[in-house]
């Protein structure tokens, strides 16, 4: 790899060292067309990182659309049965509008996806791979990790309303206390539920310290088993020897219409933004049709350019 470093740009050197690594561990190349029809993204726009997506009419009057995302087409052309899994990865240009300057943008991305049998065995393997493309990356890095299933569990607990969640979630998301306070005094919440719903802010660290910190979410059997089972995941993070670099935080939200278990997000010293970011979206595979569920994340390989 030092010779190729030699003669490739950062963003091309890594993607060939993601892709070995990912083929190394059973993963196959996904490959897809760099035009797909309009409707499998207009009825899953709610899945989409930007609803704007850049459409043009074909020679036969057919709208098509510069791919926006490569998840959506996986699971289009997934055809799984009940007991199988399918484990791919891919390395390719996505066409978004910019938020910002509303320009077209090209962006580069490497990944994978794991889907229909997916059980935590894989779960923690998609979790180590992602830590293992972080160190191809930089050597300084973190992984952040987050169970959704578990903190919409404490909230619905509390009996926290539909609008209060979300209201606490996007304060969650910026880390903002007084702001989760607010909104659980807001929801008539108890003094108690209130310190707990503001746990999950502060309940944040390395995963051998924070493991046992998540027991104090055992408030039923329903958040019980998502706490039983994001401590396993953990744990199975340590025996693989990566946990060192791994840090629990419930202020990765996400797309909480997209994700519906894990979700995490990877930064390396050099870079402000997530590099890499990923979680569960059984959602998704429901909303299309398709058995079983689903996970994997994204690198952004265009970031490697701010280092």
């Amino acid at each position: 790899m030092d010779k190729w470093k030699k003669v490739l740009s950062r963003e091309e050197w890594t993607a060939f060292a993601l892709r070995a690594l990912y083929a190394e561990n059973g993963y196959e190349k996904y490959r897809m067309s760099k035009f797909e029809e309009y409707d499998v993204y207009a009825r899953n726009k709610d899945f989409l990182v930007s609803e704007s997506v850049i459409t043009f009419t074909d020679t036969d009057g057919k709208l098509l659309a510069l791919k926006p995302d490569v998840t959506i087409s996986i699971i289009k052309n997934a055809q799984l049965g009940v007991e199988e899994s399918m484990k791919v990865y891919y390395h390719e240009n996505v066409y978004r509008i910019s938020k910002g300057t509303r320009t077209y943008k090209e962006i580069m991305q490497a990944g994978l996806e794991r889907l229909g049998a997916v059980d935590e065995a894989a779960l923690v393997e998609v979790l180590f791979l992602a830590a293992k493309s972080l160190d191809v990356i930089a050597e300084s890095n973190v992984l952040e990790v987050s169970q959704t299933a578990l903190v919409g569990g404490v909230l619905k607990a509390c009996g926290v309303s539909e609008q209060g969640m979300a209201t606490i979630r996007e304060s969650l998301g910026k880390k903002d206390l007084s702001g989760i306070r607010a909104a659980a005094l807001a929801e008539g919440l108890s003094a108690a539920q209130v310190e707990l719903v503001e746990k999950l802010a502060t309940t944040y660290g390395e995963v051998e310290n924070t493991i046992p910190l998540l027991d104090a979410f055992r408030i039923n059997e329903e958040t019980s088993e998502a706490v039983d089972g994001f401590q396993r995941l953990l744990g199975g993070l340590s025996r693989l020897g990566v946990a060192q670099k791994v840090r629990v935080d419930f202020s990765v939200v996400g797309n909480m219409k997209y994700y519906s278990g894990l979700a995490f997000q990877g930064y390396v010293e050099g870079i402000p933004t997530a590099i890499l970011s990923g979680g569960q979206y059984d959602r998704l595979m429901q909303a299309m049709g398709k058995k079983g569920k689903a996970v994997g994340f994204a690198v952004y390989l265009d970031e490697l350019g701010k280092m």
